[in-house]
């Protein structure tokens, strides 16, 4: 179905080739992963399928691309669109019209297809996606994950006979993520549909794949194959590597079975390890009123610059942004009976949360359950319908913006929201001035996340991890008491994402509060104190990590699915425990 013949792409400016040297086959009717660290190429061997690279992307492809015979240096995206159906990391790019219903019916409005068939296809995509409740709605009113959905069931719709998926998972809770894997996979074993994806939460995508494509070095084999030497990996294949199982597990159900032995092994170990961090201290949870929070320690290994070493710097050269000291009986944030409506959808109600100094909290919960409308109204962007939101003693929408963001700082689900100018060093002087900090602060931030990022590069030909990371950098050279992320690692690779543990749990051991709203588990596990969970814009769970996780099947890492009832979250805990 799909033929790559030697394939090579190189961008303008670039110092050498995106891809080189690709020859592989992927027959119809398979699913094949992309994985692979960021910058490596998955994105533009996706784009090279449907023809985007390089007529939309420029650039010089050498080789030969066909997909069910056609050439792509010949065809353009137009001339595939009835062949190939392409979901990007970024849903809103893909949207075209204005609601949910009329831009599942759009693709097939391009293709000519009679109006009942239209019908009936939109009807069944949003039963397939869950999207039924939504029809109507505008799309700009829809949080990430649903436009995600949305994104994807575009593309169902019209039929292709391949589709091609970057990130298709990336802003889906987990249960939707599973329904739409499952829709996936039933397209591939009853239609015959191929499917090419790229993900890097591979905890979530590699059971389903047929085969997988390791880059830059463009190796396909099967998952278990592939897995045994990739340098990116899930938590179940990085403890079967501890555990010395062969083969590698690519399941919870497959890893619980060869489990026995490991478990007795850490039943032996003293129970002071076995609390909700690998250094043996219990996470710190909702703090009782009067006492004092427990900040997490900062990582004693990790790249230089993300070590306190460089807070150190950063406080010294803006003490005014530096965090408060903790006071044990004043919250940074305290939200009381919490009400918003927007428009005719109550997207939170009775919200009360305290949120203290030197505190990591995780918000989470199904996609539009109100995680990001709270963080929004922690940043004074939404006003409060009733109820009271104060953060370091302000009221965040009254407050004048110049004030406030040196109280705040907020990275949103859309970096490019905070990404006005036309190259990465421009953006990071800028960040710099604004914050005060020491000339090239930011950029060390941007090197420490995503290594080998040029000073030139425009921000939106950055990767969406790319992206990320620059935002992240930005909102952090500001060091704000108060860091909220909106699903900060979207887009991050497994490397980024620990390095941007890293980052947090030094600023977190500095007095800074941390919230972050997320479906990831695994960065839950490894990073936060305490988690909330929200349902229908109310709070429905509130308290240590490892106990809210732990009884939550959805929200579970895949260590503690393992390893239950024992209270081990992550690969690096076992790995700890197991130490003599």
């Amino acid at each position: 179905m799909i033929r790559f013949e030697n394939v090579s792409v190189t961008y303008e400016d670039a110092a050498g080739p995106t891809l080189r040297g690709v020859d592989l086959t992927v027959p119809e009717g398979e699913l094949v992963l992309l994985v692979g660290p960021s910058g490596v190429g998955k994105s533009t061997l996706l784009g090279a399928v449907s023809g985007l690279v390089p007529h939309f992307t420029g650039g010089t492809l050498r080789g030969r691309v066909t997909v069910d015979g056609r050439d792509t240096r010949t065809h353009h995206p137009r001339e595939l669109a009835d062949l190939v159906g392409t979901v990007g990391q970024d849903p809103l790019a893909h949207f075209v019209t204005d609601t949910v219903e009329d831009e599942l019916a759009y693709g097939m409005e391009s293709l000519g297809l009679a109006p009942a068939v239209m019908r009936r296809r939109v009807e069944e995509t949003l039963d397939l996606l869950g999207l039924a409740e939504l029809r109507d709605r505008p799309i700009a009113t829809l949080s990430g994950g649903q436009q995600q959905r949305v994104a994807i069931g575009s593309v169902l719709t019209t039929h292709p006979k391949v589709l091609v998926l970057d990130e298709p998972t990336s802003a889906l809770d987990p249960s939707a993520a599973e329904d739409v894997l499952a829709v996936l996979q039933r397209l591939v074993h009853d239609l015959g549909t191929t499917v090419l994806l790229a993900e890097h939460r591979l905890e979530r995508v590699v059971q389903y794949a047929d085969r997988v494509l390791l880059l830059p070095d463009a190796v396909l084999g099967t998952p278990e194959e592939i897995m045994a030497v990739s340098p990116v990996h899930p938590p179940v294949v990085g403890l079967g590597r501890l555990a010395g199982w062969d083969p590698l597990p690519l399941t919870v159900r497959d890893a619980r079975r060869r489990s026995a032995e490991l478990r007795k092994r850490l039943e032996s170990r003293p129970k002071a390890r076995r609390a909700g961090r690998p250094d043996g201290r219990a996470p710190a949870g909702p703090l009782a009123a009067g006492s004092a929070p427990v900040p997490a320690p900062p990582a004693p290994d990790g790249p230089p610059s993300a070590r306190p070493g460089l807070f150190r710097r950063l406080r010294r050269t803006h003490p005014a942004a530096s965090a408060p000291d903790p006071d044990p009986g004043t919250p940074l944030v305290d939200v009381d009976r919490l009400a918003v409506r927007r428009g005719r959808v109550e997207a939170l109600r009775r919200v009360d949360l305290q949120v203290r100094a030197g505190e990591a909290i995780a918000l989470m919960g199904r996609n539009g359950a109100g995680k990001s409308t709270l963080l929004s109204t922690l940043v004074g962007m939404i006003a409060p319908t009733s109820g009271t939101v104060r953060v370091s003693g302000l009221t965040p929408h009254t407050t004048d913006p110049r004030t406030l963001i040196r109280q705040v700082g907020l990275v949103p689900q859309e970096p490019r929201d905070l990404l006005y100018a036309e190259t990465v060093a421009e953006e990071c002087e800028a960040a710099d001035r604004d914050a005060g900090a020491e000339p090239g602060t930011c950029r060390a931030l941007v090197t420490e996340l995503v290594p080998g990022v040029a000073d030139a590069t425009h921000p939106r030909d950055l990767s969406e991890g790319q992206r990320l990371a620059l935002a992240l950098a930005v909102v952090l050279t500001a060091r704000p008491p108060l860091v909220l992320l909106d699903e900060p690692t979207r887009g991050l690779d497994y490397a980024a994402k620990a390095r941007l543990v890293v980052l947090l749990r030094a600023l977190a051991a500095d007095g800074h509060a941390i919230v972050l709203a997320t479906h990831d588990v695994e960065l839950a596990a490894e990073l936060v104190d305490r988690v909330v969970i929200i349902a229908g814009g109310e709070l429905v769970a509130d308290g240590p990590t490892a106990e809210v996780v732990v009884s939550s099947p959805a929200f579970a890492p895949q260590v503690s699915k393992i390893l239950a009832p024992a209270p081990w979250l992550t690969v690096e805990q076992v790995e700890e425990a197991l130490r003599p």
